[in-house]
């Protein structure tokens, strides 16, 4: 069996196909390699200008690989095509007699590409993975019979997965309708009552975990340059509080709320504002899987409605109602939302997983076409 080495650019081709099926699935690819809704305001935007991305397509962007230490590609395994930018770059795996596309695909799902990558990424100013660089490097191939042993495992990995996520959809379902099921027939309480504002700051600079919230209404790492910036400056958000951002919620149709549940505390920028709960007879938990119906996001975005920038700004968001049933109904209702963040976690550590599996068997095929030559 032999190994052959062949370079990026001679297995590819640049696909450039043009919307004029009236999609207006717009997408983007994050640092994770996944395909993500944008969260850029598409009203108004000629969808003609954008790229469809079919199955099995392959969706580019150089930028800041050095930064990020990361190569952002991923591959489109969805039914329905959908838009990109045309800031991005498309294309296709066109040696299949050298390549199975998803093996390709895999190849790139390990941190030792992406660390290549930024190496590769030095000469460019701005930290990119210019797109004659990425086409340069080189990938080592075992043949396609050894690719496709190794393709099934990771199949089999991401079904399991897959099914795990599904039933994930049960428990979200149930604490969903038990909140429907009282929002009419419990008392009212504006958020005015329910919280009151938090500012304590980093003055000492000691804390250096820097997070944003997004419109998942989670917390992740902040993606900002903070070299050189003053840190005394951050807000301080320890287990139990909320953070909230009204920005742009009549854009996003989301109200970005989220609650800390970790033990160590973070900071957060000045822009966010920091909640507590004031009120003893709601459940921090209660309150969030509130903030989490698709029913209160488009509350925020009708209540944003009179900010130029659709914000939704602070008095606007104190208005906002939320049923209060009894404590021993919003516990019944927590339990069950706690067992799905449970799952939830647990799925992403899944992920996170399958990631750290693919170098192994990258490395398992090229280690199994060595032995098969040298026999």
């Amino acid at each position: 069996m032999e190994l052959t080495k062949y370079k990026i650019g001679e297995l590819i081709e640049i696909v450039d196909e043009r919307n004029n099926l009236g999609i207006r699935d717009f997408y983007g690819i994050n640092i994770k390699k996944e395909f993500m809704p944008t969260v850029a305001n598409t009203e108004g935007l000629d969808e003609t200008k954008y790229k469809v991305v079919r199955k099995n397509r392959f969706v580019y962007s150089g930028m800041q690989t050095g930064r990020d230490e990361c190569i952002r590609v991923s591959m489109y395994n969805g039914d329905a095509p959908i838009l990109v930018s045309p800031a991005y770059t498309m294309f296709e795996v066109i040696a299949t007699n050298v390549v199975n596309p998803l093996y390709f695909f895999i190849k790139f799902l390990s941190n030792e590409m992406d660390r290549y990558g930024a190496f590769c990424s030095d000469g460019s100013i701005r930290s990119n993975l210019d797109w004659d660089v990425f086409c340069d490097i080189e990938l080592e191939l075992p043949p396609l019979s050894v690719q496709q042993k190794y393709i099934e495992i990771y199949n089999t990995m991401n079904e399991n997965q897959k099914n795990y996520e599904y039933c994930m959809s049960d428990l979200k379902l149930s604490f969903e309708l038990l909140i429907d099921m009282y929002k009419h027939k419990s008392k009212k309480k504006k958020m005015s009552e329910v919280f009151k504002e938090v500012d304590c700051r980093n003055i000492n600079s000691e804390i250096k975990d820097v997070q944003g919230i997004n419109i998942t209404k989670q917390f992740m790492p902040s993606v900002a340059n903070i070299n050189g910036v003053d840190l005394s400056k951050y807000k301080i958000v320890r287990k139990g509080q909320f953070v909230f951002s009204g920005m742009q919620t009549g854009r996003d149709k989301c109200i970005r709320i989220a609650l800390f549940d970790k033990d160590e505390p973070v900071i957060i920028s000045q822009a966010y504002t920091v909640l507590e709960i004031k009120d003893n007879s709601v459940l921090m938990e209660y309150i969030m899987m509130w903030f989490l119906r698709k029913e209160v996001d488009r509350l925020g975005w009708f209540m944003s409605d009179g900010s130029i920038r659709t914000n939704l700004d602070m008095d606007r968001f104190y208005e906002i109602e939320i049923p209060v049933p009894d404590l021993n109904v919003q516990k019944s209702i927590v339990q069950i939302y706690n067992a799905y963040n449970e799952r939830r976690d647990i799925n992403e550590k899944l992920k996170e997983q399958i990631k750290d599996i693919c170098p192994i068997l990258i490395k398992g095929s090229i280690e199994e076409a060595r032995k098969a030559k040298e026999a």
